[in-house]
Parts: C-alpha cells; sequence; structure tokens
C-alpha cells in the first residue's frame, strides 16, 4: 500500500472516529441510544442550517468535523424558501425530521445537541449563531 492512500485512510478513521465520539457523547447526555442520537444530531443540524443565513451556515459547517459536516449539508436545497424563525417552527422542523415520537421532549433534545455543539465549536462562533436566532429560540442554548 502506498503513503498516500494509508494517509487518506488513516484521515477517514480518524473522521469516523470524530463523528461517532459526538453522537456517543449525545447519546450519554440523553441517555438515548445511538441511532436515536445520530437522528436527532442530523435532524437539529439540518434546522440550524436551514435557519442560518448562507455566510453564517459556511462559517458554522467550517468548524464541524468531516463526516459531521457532510451530515449537516445532507439533502441541502440552497433554493428552499426562508423558513419562519419562530421557535416553534425551529422544533416542528426538528421533529419533522426526526420522525413523531411521544416519547421525547424535543426543548430537551434540542438543548442537547446545542450544548453538543457549544462543547465542540469555538465561542465566537456559537454567539454568532446564537445570536442570529430569535430570543425565543436563543432560550435553547446554554447560557455562557
Amino acid at each position: 500500500m502506498n503513503q498516500m492512500s494509508h494517509t487518506s485512510f488513516a484521515s477517514f478513521s480518524h473522521a469516523a472516529q470524530q463523528a461517532q465520539h459526538w453522537v456517543n457523547e449525545l447519546a450519554r447526555d440523553l441517555c438515548w441510544s445511538e441511532p436515536s442520537a445520530f437522528r436527532l444530531l442530523r435532524s437539529v443540524l439540518n434546522t440550524v442550517r436551514d435557519w442560518l443565513s448562507p455566510e453564517e451556515m459556511a462559517d458554522l459547517s467550517a468548524q464541524l468535523p468531516v463526516l459531521i459536516r457532510g451530515i449537516y449539508f445532507e439533502g441541502w436545497n440552497p433554493a428552499a424558501p426562508a423558513r419562519e424563525r419562530k421557535k416553534s417552527d425551529f422544533v416542528l422542523s426538528v421533529r419533522t425530521r426526526f420522525g413523531y415520537d411521544d416519547d421525547v421532549d424535543f426543548d430537551v433534545a434540542i438543548n442537547a445537541v446545542f450544548k453538543l455543539l457549544e462543547r465542540h465549536i469555538s465561542h465566537g462562533e456559537i454567539v454568532q449563531v446564537r445570536n442570529s436566532m430569535k430570543k425565543s429560540l436563543r432560550k435553547l442554548w446554554p447560557v455562557d
């Protein structure tokens, strides 16, 4: 095996480990299964992405691990119409993407994803993302 392909595979393995770490951390925080934590992470990231301006969306994506960034952009349609920006619309979007589940408190679940982002993304970027959201939705973010 040549050095280039070995390095590429090592990078891929590292990216997979990082993504798995994020999912495991979220599953642990919520006492959920890994598949459910993954679905939630994807649902919240896709909703956050659709809520941000293109510039802010790109800034946030630059700080995500490679495979998490792929999840973030999964299904993205840049031509999609702008959505309402109320907290209830955000929660409904996450809930729709996640799949209806009576047992999930989506405010708590979304807050857990925001806490995960807070731990892994630079403080300055988190402040910009949080400030781009309506006050009602900002309440789901951890307080500094």
